[in-house]
């Protein structure tokens, strides 16, 4: 399954407005257009999960995931955070770019792994993060995943 068909434009955020790590998360978590007790689990959950160790893998980069009992099916979205974050990435870098994956504990079409390498595969090409950077509407996003990701 090819990334663009994971995303819409609902799930793209080009200009988040959070100033610290959990706001972000809860940012990001309100693109998924949950309720908010799911939204509440679903932040203490990646919490949880970013308490293990960042999910900031350096770039600019971070791919906050987790399973969670929330959504029955793979949900992702995308936030920009054009002048950076600190995420306690992996090279203490800021982040500008947040992908986040939630799947079900049980997902029969098995993505959850699949789709969180394409989208470090993705974001690691050496020009992403600047055509990131270059985007203006949540359209030019999905025709970036469309053209270049896996």
């Amino acid at each position: 399954m090819k990334l663009r068909k994971l995303f819409t434009t609902d799930s793209v955020e080009l200009n988040l407005e959070s100033e610290t790590k959990d706001e972000v998360l809860k940012e990001l978590i309100q693109l998924l257009g949950l309720d908010d007790k799911s939204e509440a689990i679903l932040f203490k959950t990646l919490k949880r999960r970013e308490n293990l160790g960042s999910t900031g893998i350096g770039k600019g980069i971070a791919i906050p995931h987790c399973r969670s009992l929330v959504v029955n099916e793979l949900r992702l979205a995308y936030g920009r955070k054009p002048e950076g974050i600190d995420f306690q990435a992996i090279d203490d870098e800021p982040v500008h770019n947040l992908f986040l994956i939630v799947a079900p504990p049980l997902e029969v079409s098995n993505q959850y792994l699949p789709v969180l390498g394409k989208i470090a595969q993705f974001a690691k090409d050496p020009d992403i993060p600047e055509k990131l950077q270059e985007i203006d509407e949540a359209t030019q996003f999905l025709d970036l995943l469309e053209e270049r990701a896996p």
